[in-house]
């Protein structure tokens, strides 16, 4: 004993007259001491990654993914491995790194307590928010983050004492570049979409909330994924001067008081036209409230960046007039909600979805809306805590807006509906028979259930939505309503549906692009809002991206919109769709992929000044 405590405790080097066998044994102690105590905190790091709201299942989960484990549990071991090289003190190389993990383990942890959202590598630009965040909250001291505070102390104490060895600048140049070497060779691993597709665990989360496929994948391994979207990515030539000089060609327009309606926009799930599809043999018209209240308004079609999903696109390139539609804040960020309100408007709505789908109950804020109901706070009461259909959110959210529209300030309203989401039953039929919808004898079994299904739905959507007008039409508030769809429904895995009414999704065509990427929106107005802005709201609207939707509507109303919206204006009226996935359509209605010098100067200031508001927050 009394020899193993002279060559291997208490000592920075191994004496003189130790064997070669020794000395190894020696520094082989020390670096395994070092590495199970950095192991040791990556475990601590997954301990806590799922915060207070899961139990010890989740961290148990984790070692049924051994790759997802290491994952997790490589960084901070060669984190500390650099440290130790340049520090030559394991205690203290250690230290640092513990400090490190657990503050970001305990921020993610009360972060996800507050707000049901993960720490992610953005966040790290907005620390004084967060400090200015906890000023809000009763910080607490849980019994994990107790246990992970004492584990983490008491492995830098006896590391102090016990493996106290501090290697030559040779051996601690050799651990350095090593662990320089290892995080070249990681990153490629840390940033690919397919390695983080792969690894998650979900035996006990939600694969479909951000925040459980956040937490699916431990801490540190998704938060340095994160990174990588953390950093911006400007569009090719990007001037930030050039940008705000473009801006400040135009200023604010203020709305006339006297010009001032009440706004409600309602976005459809997966609603769709499906009338003029010649392949489907329909019972009886299945659209016919539809194209009754299109008649009675400003109607048109929106070319979207998105097909059966991604539902969010659609949102917020509308509340934005982002063409990307990508907008996932993690701080108060412009858009046409925040400009509204700085016209005196309130800005509320409702999803009968859950709020973190995706992660609306915090994106929302940062858009600029004062109240939002989600599941959580309202719906969960009518479902025994489950989404709520359109006969419950339909005339809930009607009712909501006839008691805002009792307070003086004008209103801008923004929900989103939930039926319609697929994927449809394909053994029994929701809304009656399928009978009910459609002949097409030729389908299989489960095709046909899926398209009756789904017509169902959006007849039933119809409805409710025309009892809402009629509430809306009896009103001596002026109210105009926005109503559209996010994208095309999915039917079947692989399109299949589509494939068998003959349905050409091919995008080779003009009427297959129409196909896969149209959904309607109309603009529709009481007789107390036509007073308000001079004019019958009646007559066919132009195909439009949805982020010129909001501009088409102020056009309407008789409204010059902020600077942006007048910039972007600019580019709606010669190229008015422009897509994601690389095509265009122009204003003499030619759909193409290749434009002339100015429409690709207009596209480009578009691009350019989505990108600057985007990242400066103008309220």
């Amino acid at each position: 004993m009394k020899r193993f405590f002279g060559y291997f405790l208490f000592q920075r080097r191994p004496p003189a007259e130790a064997s070669s066998g020794r000395r190894a044994a020696f520094w082989l102690w020390n670096v395994l001491l070092l590495a199970g105590a950095v192991l040791a905190l990556g475990l601590v790091s997954l301990a806590l990654a799922a915060g207070s709201n899961f139990g010890w299942e989740i961290f148990w989960d984790y070692f049924a993914h051994p790759a997802l484990t290491a994952l997790n549990l490589l960084p901070p071991l060669v984190f500390c491995a650099l440290l130790y090289g340049l520090l030559g003190r394991a205690w203290l190389a250690y230290t640092v790194t513990a400090l490190l993990v657990l503050a970001l383990s305990f921020a993610n942890y009360y972060k996800l307590a507050f707000r049901d959202d993960p720490v992610i590598a953005a966040d790290l630009a907005l620390l004084g928010e967060a400090g200015k965040m906890t000023e809000n909250y009763a910080l607490f001291l849980s019994t994990k983050l107790t246990a992970a505070l004492v584990l983490t102390a008491l492995s830098a104490v006896l590391l102090a004492l016990f493996a106290r060895g501090k290697p030559r600048w040779p051996g601690r140049a050799a651990a350095g570049v090593t662990a320089v070497v290892a995080a070249a060779a990681l990153i490629p691993v840390y940033t690919s979409a397919q390695v983080y597709s792969r690894n998650a665990a979900f035996e006990h989360l939600n694969q479909w909330a951000s925040t459980q496929q956040y937490i699916a994948r431990g801490l540190l391994y998704p938060f340095l994924h994160s990174i990588q979207d953390a950093i911006p990515h400007p569009p090719e030539g990007y001037s930030e001067k050039g940008a705000e000089e473009l801006l400040s060609r135009y200023g604010d327009a203020d709305i006339p008081e006297d010009k001032k309606v009440n706004i409600v926009g309602i976005m459809l799930e997966a609603f769709s036209d499906f009338s003029g599809f010649e392949g489907i043999e329909f019972r009886h018209d299945v659209y016919a409230g539809l194209h009754a209240l299109e008649a009675e308004s400003y109607s048109g079609t929106l070319l979207t960046n998105i097909f059966a999903g991604g539902t969010i696109n659609t949102e917020r390139g509308f509340l934005t007039g982002d063409p990307s539609g990508e907008y996932d804040p993690r701080t108060d960020t412009s858009s046409y909600v925040w400009y509204l309100r700085s016209q005196g408007y309130r800005a509320s709505g409702d999803h009968p979805s859950f709020g973190w789908f995706y992660n609306r109950e915090n994106v929302n804020s940062y858009l600029g809306f004062e109240r939002y109901r989600y599941v959580e706070n309202y719906y969960g009461q009518f479902t025994d805590g489950w989404v709520a259909n359109d006969v419950i959110f339909m005339p809930e959210l009607t009712a909501s807006i006839q008691e805002q529209l009792r307070d003086d300030a004008p209103l801008f309203s923004f929900s989103v509906s939930y039926q319609g989401h697929g994927p449809y039953t394909t053994d029994q039929c929701w809304w009656g028979e399928v009978d009910d919808y459609i002949a097409n004898y030729e389908l299989d079994s489960e095709s046909r259930y899926i398209l009756a299904n789904y017509l169902g739905s959006v007849e039933d959507t119809q409805d409710r939505l025309l009892t809402m007008v009629d509430a809306f039409r009896a009103s001596g508030e002026p109210i105009v309503l926005v109503v559209f769809g996010d994208h095309k429904p999915w039917l079947g895995n692989g399109s299949s549906v589509y494939s068998a009414l003959g349905i050409d999704l091919s995008q080779t065509t003009d009427e297959s692009i129409y196909a896969y990427w149209s959904t309607p929106y109309l603009i529709w107005a009481n007789d107390a809002a036509e007073k308000v802005i001079g004019h019958d709201l009646v007559g066919e609207g132009p195909t439009i991206s949805p982020c010129f939707l909001m501009d088409v509507l102020f056009e309407q109303l008789g409204w010059e919109g902020d600077a942006y919206m007048q910039a972007a204006r600019a580019c709606r009226e010669e190229v008015p769709v422009v897509q994601t996935s690389g095509f265009y359509l122009t204003a003499d209605g030619t759909l193409t992929r290749e434009l002339n010098d100015g429409q690709t100067e207009l596209v480009r200031q578009l691009e350019q000044t989505a990108y600057y508001r985007k990242h400066h927050f103008m309220d």
